[in-house]
């Protein structure tokens, strides 16, 4: 089995229908820990998604279901955890968080998290 890998899921929803849902679920069932940070408090089959940015070590992974004018807000944040990818699923590519990725020596993907995960590729 691969390496756990700590993600933070910016964008979380508690909603079924939203991708950043079932990547909760996905994460949760291939044993990564889950961070998850979105626009209420609340639980999903016992994440916790915070309303406000949470301190977090060992991220590996940020994913973003924000999309960029959302993004801005937390670029000190997700640069702050430095992990070591952030992933960029449809919708949310944005090239100023990108560049300031590289440069703080964090590799931006663009990729879809369910598909990454998926296909072994996470």
């Amino acid at each position: 089995m691969a390496t756990a890998k700590k993600t933070l899921v910016l964008g979380a929803s508690d909603n079924p229908s939203r991708y950043s849902y079932l990547a909760m679920n996905r994460l949760k069932a291939g044993r990564h820990p889950v961070v998850a940070v979105g626009r209420k408090e609340t639980d999903v089959d016992g994440i916790h998604i915070a309303k406000s940015p949470v301190q977090q070590a060992d991220v590996d992974t940020v994913t973003l279901y924000l999309n960029p004018t959302h993004q801005k807000e937390y670029y000190d944040y997700i640069l702050g955890l430095n992990p070591k990818r952030i992933i960029f699923n449809p919708g949310t590519e944005n090239p100023e968080l990108m560049k300031l990725a590289k440069e703080s020596g964090i590799e931006p993907v663009v990729a879809c998290t369910l598909v990454l995960l998926a296909t072994g590729q996470y």
